[in-house]
C-alpha cells in the first residue's frame, strides 16, 4: 500500500519557502505521493476553509516536481468544472511528461456555490459538468501523437453515492475524504456491488484520510481513520491494507488556518508515522529550516 502526504498548498503561514520544505520533508521521509488541493477564486465560502494565498495546483506541482526526483505528486482533488476539459488534459499531460510520469489527477465535482458563480459556472450542474469533463480528458488523452502515451492515473473524489459511481464508470479508483473505518467497509461493499451491476470493473481504493496524533486515545463512533494515538494509527493502515487499499493519503489540516503558520506540527506528526511504517528506501529527515 503506497502512503502519501496531503500538503497545504494555502494559507497565511505559506510561501514559496514552506511549500519547498514541505515537499523535501515529505519525499525525505520516504512517503510515496505528495497532493494538494485546487481553488480558483478566493470566495468567502472558500475564504472561511482554505484562505489566501492559494498556490494553483499545476502551477505549484510544476514547481515541486523540478524539486522532487522520487514521490509522485497529485490532486486532491482538481475541481473538473472549474477548467475546459482540454485545458486540463493539455496541463496534466505536460506536467506527467515534465516530472517523468510520476502525476496521479484526483478531480471531484466541487462544493463552494459562490466560487462557482465568480467563475460563471452553474453549480447545479456540477456532476454533469465533471463527468462529461472526465469522458473529454480521457478522449483526449487517447490522441497519444498529441498528448503521448501518459497513462495519467485518475482518482475521483466524492463521498456521496454519485461520486462513487462516478468511480466505478470514469475512473481508475475511488477518493473518498476523511471517512471512519466503518463507513468506508459499508461503502466498498456498495461500490462493489454497483460495479457488478454495471458490469464494470472494481475500481482500486485511494481514500483520503485525517492525521491527527494524539497522546491518549481517541475512541467513539465518530473517530475518523488516522485519528488517535500512534498505535491506533497504524492499526488503521493496517485496517486499510487488508480492505484493499492501493493507496492512502494523510491529510494533516486540521481545519484551523492558522495551522500555516506552525508546519512543524505536521511534518513531526508525519516523522512519526513514517518511523513506524519504517521501509529499506525510508530516510528521516529531521532538518525543516530553509535550505
Amino acid at each position: 500500500m503506497k502512503i502519501g502526504v496531503n500538503v497545504l498548498n494555502f494559507g497565511p503561514g505559506t510561501d514559496p519557502g514552506v511549500l519547498r520544505n514541505w515537499a523535501r520533508t515529505v519525499e525525505g521521509l520516504g512517503f510515496d505521493l505528495l497532493m494538494v488541493s485546487d481553488h480558483v477564486a478566493i470566495t468567502p465560502d472558500v475564504a472561511e476553509r482554505y484562505p489566501a494565498p492559494f498556490y494553483e495546483p499545476f502551477t505549484t506541482l510544476s514547481w515541486l516536481a523540478g524539486l522532487t526526483t522520487r514521490i509522485r505528486l497529485g490532486t486532491t482533488v482538481l475541481i473538473a468544472p472549474y477548467r475546459h476539459p482540454l485545458l486540463t488534459a493539455r496541463m496534466a499531460a505536460n506536467l506527467d511528461e515534465l516530472s517523468g510520469g510520476r502525476l496521479v489527477l484526483g478531480v471531484g465535482v466541487g462544493w463552494a456555490r459562490q466560487e462557482f458563480a465568480a467563475l460563471g459556472i452553474p453549480f447545479t450542474q456540477r456532476g454533469r459538468l465533471t463527468d462529461d469533463h472526465l469522458r473529454d480528458i480521457r478522449a483526449a488523452w487517447a490522441d497519444t501523437a498529441s498528448y503521448g502515451d501518459r497513462g495519467i492515473p485518475l482518482w475521483v473524489g466524492g463521498n456521496s453515492d454519485a461520486g462513487l459511481r462516478r468511480a466505478v464508470r470514469l475512473g481508475d479508483a475511488w477518493h473518498p475524504l476523511r471517512p471512519t473505518l466503518p463507513w468506508l467497509r459499508e461503502a466498498v461493499t456498495r461500490m462493489e456491488a454497483y460495479a457488478e451491476g454495471q458490469q464494470l470493473p472494481v475500481p482500486a481504493l485511494a481514500p483520503r484520510i485525517a492525521l491527527r496524533l494524539t497522546a491518549t486515545r481517541v475512541d467513539g463512533p465518530e473517530r475518523l481513520a488516522g485519528e488517535g494515538t500512534i498505535d491506533q494509527i497504524m492499526d488503521d493502515l493496517d485496517q486499510l491494507r487488508l480492505l484493499g487499499v492501493d493507496s492512502v493519503v494523510l491529510d494533516p489540516y486540521q481545519g484551523d488556518p492558522r495551522e500555516t503558520h506552525h508546519p512543524q506540527a505536521a511534518w513531526q506528526a508525519l516523522a512519526t508515522v513514517a518511523a513506524h511504517t519504517r521501509a529499506p528506501h525510508i530516510a528521516p529527515r529531521t532538518r525543516t529550516e530553509h535550505p
